[in-house]
C-alpha cells in the first residue's frame, strides 16, 4: 500500500472512531421511572410532567421512561429493583419504607395525625421531612421530593358511619404495621395486598372493603364493586420520589441540577392537582350511582378519632415517641 493510501485509511479510521465516540457521547441517559398507579392519578400526571420537563431542561441528554400501573414491578418488588439498579426512579407510598428498616416513615400512616394539608406541609417541607429523607441514603436511596395524594376515604359493601360498623370486615390495606393496628382498633381484619391486587380482591369478595384517596379508588374502578363510601379523611396517603443513589451521584452535576429543577416543577404541579383530582373523582363516583357516599358529621368524626387515637400510643416505640411528639408540635402550630 502506498504512503498516500495508508494515510487515507488512517484518516478514515480516525474519523470513524471520532464519530463513534461522539455518537456514544450523545446517547441519552435513561431514567426508568416505575410506579403502581394509573396515569390519570395525581402521581401519574406528575410523573409525566417530570418526564416532559426533564427532557426539555436537559435538551435531550436525559430520556425518562415512565412505567405506570405496576407494568414493571408490584409494590413489594419495586424498592428492591431500585436498590439493584433495575430502575432508577420510583414514587412509593411512604409506608413502603418501614419494611426497608426506616420505620419512622410509618408516622405518615397514623390516623388523624395531620388535621389539614397546611399541617402536613409544615412537616414534609420542614426539617422533619428533610431529616426523614436523609435516613434513606444508607439504603442506597436519595429522596428528592414528597408528593401528595391527599386524605383517604373508607369503602365497603355496608355503610360505615361508626367504628362499630367495621366489626368483622376484611379490609384491604397496603403493608403497614400502623394500618394493621388502625383496622384492628376499628374491629376489622386487616388484609395486606398489593395495590394491583385490590380490585380483583374486592370483586371476588376476598376482602370486604378498603381505604384510598378518591382518585385511586376511581381510576382503579373500585367504586364499581363497593356499595358504600365514607368521606372520613382519617388518614393520609403520600409518596416520596426517590432515586438510586449510585446512579444519582454518578450524573454530571449540571444534569443533576436540571433534574432537580424538573422535580421542583413537577412537585409544585402535583400539589396543585391532588385535591382537585380527588374532588373530581368523588363527584364522578357519585355520578355513576354505583356507590352511596356519606360524609361523617363532626360528632361522628370525633367518635372515630377517639377510637383511633390509641394507635399513636401503640406505635410509639416502633416509630419513635420523639418523632410523633415533634410532628404533633409542628402541626399544632399551623392555623
Amino acid at each position: 500500500m502506498s504512503n498516500h493510501a495508508t494515510a487515507c485509511v488512517l484518516a478514515f479510521a480516525l474519523g470513524w472512531g471520532s464519530a463513534a465516540t461522539a455518537a456514544a457521547a450523545q446517547e441519552p441517559i435513561i431514567i426508568k421511572f416505575s410506579h403502581v398507579v394509573a396515569t390519570g392519578t395525581p402521581k401519574g400526571q406528575a410523573a409525566e410532567r417530570f418526564k416532559e420537563r426533564a427532557e426539555q431542561l436537559t435538551r435531550g441528554r436525559v430520556r425518562v421512561e415512565v412505567y405506570p400501573n405496576s407494568q414493571l414491578y408490584k409494590d413489594k418488588e419495586e424498592l428492591e429493583a431500585l436498590q439493584l439498579g433495575a430502575v432508577q426512579m420510583l414514587a412509593p407510598s411512604l409506608a413502603k419504607f418501614g419494611p426497608l428498616g426506616v420505620k419512622e416513615f410509618e408516622a405518615f400512616d397514623l390516623p388523624y395525625i395531620f388535621p389539614t394539608k397546611a399541617a402536613l406541609y409544615a412537616v414534609t417541607e420542614g426539617p422533619i421531612g428533610k431529616g426523614l429523607l436523609k435516613k434513606l441514603e444508607p439504603k442506597g436511596i436519595v429522596g428528592l421530593a414528597y408528593w401528595d395524594n391527599g386524605f383517604k376515604v373508607m369503602s365497603a359493601n355496608r355503610p360505615l358511619h361508626a367504628p362499630a360498623d367495621f366489626r368483622g370486615l376484611r379490609m384491604r390495606i397496603q403493608g403497614s404495621k400502623v394500618l394493621d393496628a388502625q383496622m384492628r382498633a376499628l374491629g376489622a381484619y386487616p388484609m395486606p395486598l398489593a395495590f394491583s391486587d385490590a380490585y380483583p380482591a374486592l370483586q371476588s369478595g376476598l376482602v370486604d372493603g378498603t381505604e384510598n384517596p378518591p382518585s385511586n379508588m376511581y381510576t382503579q374502578r373500585m367504586h364499581e364493586v363497593q356499595k358504600y363510601l365514607t368521606v372520613s379523611n382519617h388518614g393520609y396517603l403520600g409518596y416520596a420520589v426517590i432515586v438510586n443513589k449510585k446512579f444519582w451521584d454518578g450524573l454530571p452535576s449540571d444534569v443533576r441540577g436540571q433534574l432537580e429543577q424538573a422535580m421542583r416543577e413537577a412537585t409544585g404541579f402535583e400539589k396543585q392537582i391532588a385535591q382537585r383530582d380527588n374532588d373530581a373523582a368523588l363527584a364522578a363516583i357519585r355520578k355513576t350511582g354505583h356507590t352511596t357516599i356519606y360524609t361523617l358529621t363532626p360528632q361522628q368524626q370525633a367518635e372515630w378519632r377517639r377510637a383511633l387515637l390509641p394507635v399513636q400510643q401503640q406505635m410509639a416505640d416502633r416509630i419513635g415517641r420523639d418523632l410523633i411528639e415533634s410532628i404533633n408540635r409542628a402541626t399544632s402550630q399551623v392555623r
